[in-house]
């Protein structure tokens, strides 16, 4: 991927944020005098934009932006890069994270070096780490509840007021265990070190093919984390009835669990393809962000 392979560049903004008009004004005219064109999702204020900058920016559908574009900016944090992922859906487009706050997990380079990085991108001076997700089914009897992709986890888990609930977990078809818990949580190497983490789970290197099942305060304290091939099928079934328990996806998508409830977690057909520094070091997101040796 390099400039002459870029011809459009899709962008998608966090919801509110202050600088995002300036910031879309310049990114298009520079852009603009390399012969690249900037599309723009749904959400980002169109008239607003051009009123207030002068600046206009084609603007396209959610399933068509990822369709439609040779490389994916993102204006925001790792809360909007993870919304992204599941936005572009089977596209595999490469995806560029700028942090408007400090080092992101995902979105890693700042708003300061978001011109420089685009340059970088556009001489072939990157790297694009595909990251695992997975997709998930709810099924409630017969019936196909919602189908989704995951980038961070798959979490069920009870609501503030309800009791321990007891959920199943199956792998490949063969029993687990009975967790009597808070709650359950099944995490790709990227969310790792988010929900799961907190839970007491390991951090796996982003590049393994491996998914990790994390207990919620369980019960009895013996029941630990479990890190599992990412080729198996994992199956979650609620077992407590008359509690409030839902099925949360990434942290930002939310479903209610009746009893018996069945979530299917396969690893996806296809992958986040992360666009990075060529000299980029994971273990620097690490120690910035999990304040090692502070």
């Amino acid at each position: 991927m390099t400039q002459a392979s870029i011809k459009r560049i899709g962008v998608v903004v966090k919801p509110h944020q202050p600088d995002v008009l300036e910031t879309l004004c310049r990114l298009t005219q520079w852009l603009s005098e390399r012969g690249i064109q900037v599309v723009g999702a749904a959400e980002i204020k169109h008239e607003q934009i051009k009123q207030q900058t002068g600046c206009s920016v084609e603007l396209v559908t959610d399933e068509e932006l990822a369709r439609s574009v040779d490389l994916i900016l993102v204006l925001g944090g790792d809360g909007t890069m993870i919304a992204t992922a599941r936005m572009i859906g089977d596209a595999e487009v490469p995806v560029i994270g700028v942090n408007y706050g400090g080092l992101g997990y995902l979105a890693e380079f700042p708003i300061e070096e978001l011109f420089s990085a685009l340059e970088a991108i556009l001489a072939g001076q990157y790297k694009v780490q595909k990251r695992e997700m997975l997709a998930v089914e709810l099924c409630r009897g017969e019936e196909l509840i919602t189908r989704s992709r995951v980038l961070n986890d798959v979490v069920v888990n009870k609501s503030a007021l309800a009791r321990i609930v007891e959920i199943e977990a199956y792998l490949d078809g063969q029993f687990v265990n009975l967790f009597r818990a808070d709650g359950l949580i099944v995490a790709t190497p990227t969310g790792s070190t988010a929900y799961n983490l907190s839970a007491g789970g390991p951090v796996i290197y982003p590049s393994m093919n491996a998914v990790v099942i994390t207990p919620i305060c369980p019960f009895t304290l013996s029941n630990r984390p479990i890190v599992v091939p990412d080729e198996s099928v994992i199956e979650v079934r609620l077992m407590t009835d008359k509690e409030e328990v839902a099925l949360t996806l990434d942290g930002q998508v939310g479903f209610p669990l009746q009893v018996h409830d069945r979530i299917v977690i396969r690893k996806s057909r296809t992958t986040f393809n992360l666009v990075q520094a060529a000299n980029r070091n994971y273990f620097d997101v690490l120690r910035d962000k999990l304040k090692w040796g502070r």
